[in-house]
């Protein structure tokens, strides 16, 4: 077999050789990859529609030995999450340009369908009420996780007292900006295959102060399960060229909203400030329709 080549650079390119049945296994693998890394031959032969004799005969055809070594390899690049390359393989290796649009809006529904459907009601309940019992409350997310992170604070500092965006321009600032964290204060630690090594950093730091960890991520296999107390688990798309962040985006605005309701009377306080000094330093332009009958009263103050 040759090693240098990944497990989906192979399937990609041996898919025209494949049988009917080998194909619906490839197809199944590249939709739900997070899934077959846990089934057996004849599960996977179910879930694909297809004899559990064609599960085997797809593995020995990339040139495994058997089932049981393609599902090791299988594991391990799970495990050890996709280069770019290999993210764009296994999503677009097979579909024309005309399909993706559908295919990359479908699989956004999809994911959000499935975080709605495994999400466990009574962690994100434990979520809110940590939250809303913490002290400070800082946020960490890096690279395509670092919108998330700012969208996320950004709307809690309309929630809660303090609420501190942590920056990431390197290891060692995380922690300076999160050395006086105490039993009091909660981190909230978002990161995605692949996953970042210095959020996980700074969740251990956390947990060893004895600060409450809640993870935002894609599994209950995560790395960040590792230090956390409380896990938000929200469909990614790790096999991408780039990262679907739709379904955590969804979750958080969730957890958002629960959180504004909780604090409701606090939140219609803050924002009505908000829009008085909106209104006082001109935050926002008036859209072109109010411009123009502001253009028309003067005129006719003007005439007359």
């Amino acid at each position: 077999m040759d090693r240098s080549k990944g497990l989906f650079s192979r399937i990609s390119q041996n898919y025209k050789s494949f049988s009917k049945g080998q194909k619906k296994i490839a197809d199944f693998i590249e939709n739900h990859y997070e899934q077959a890394v846990f089934m057996t031959a004849s599960r996977l032969a179910e879930s694909a529609g297809v004899s559990e004799s064609t599960a085997v005969r797809f593995a020995v055809s990339l040139g495994y030995s058997g089932y049981p070594e393609f599902r090791r390899e299988l594991e391990g690049m799970i495990m050890n999450r996709l280069n770019s390359v290999e993210r764009m393989e296994v999503t677009y290796g097979n579909i024309s340009e005309s399909e993706i649009l559908d295919k990359v809006m479908l699989s956004d529904v999809e994911k959000i369908r499935k975080t709605l459907e495994h999400c466990d009601r009574e962690m994100f309940k434990t979520a809110v009420e940590t939250i809303l019992a913490a002290k400070r409350v800082y946020v960490i997310g890096i690279r395509s996780c670092a919108p998330l992170a700012a969208f996320l604070s950004f709307y809690l500092n309309q929630v809660l007292d303090d609420v501190r965006l942590v920056s990431t321009s390197n290891s060692s600032e995380i922690f300076e900006q999160m050395v006086r964290l105490t039993n009091e204060d909660v981190v909230i630690g978002i990161s995605f295959p692949r996953y970042s090594m210095r959020t996980l950093k700074a969740l251990e730091f956390a947990n060893n102060r004895n600060a409450r960890v809640i993870a935002i991520t894609d599994s209950i296999h995560s790395p960040l399960n590792l230090y956390s107390s409380c896990n938000l688990i929200a469909r990614s798309d790790m096999a991408s060229i780039v990262d679907s962040l739709v379904a955590p985006l969804s979750l958080i605005n969730a957890l958002i909203v629960t959180l504004c309701m909780e604090r409701k009377d606090h939140v219609v306080d803050t924002l009505l400030t908000m829009e008085k000094l909106w209104e006082e330093y001109q935050v926002y332009s008036k859209d072109d329709m109010d411009s123009i009958n502001e253009r028309l009263a003067i005129k006719e103050d003007v005439d007359e």
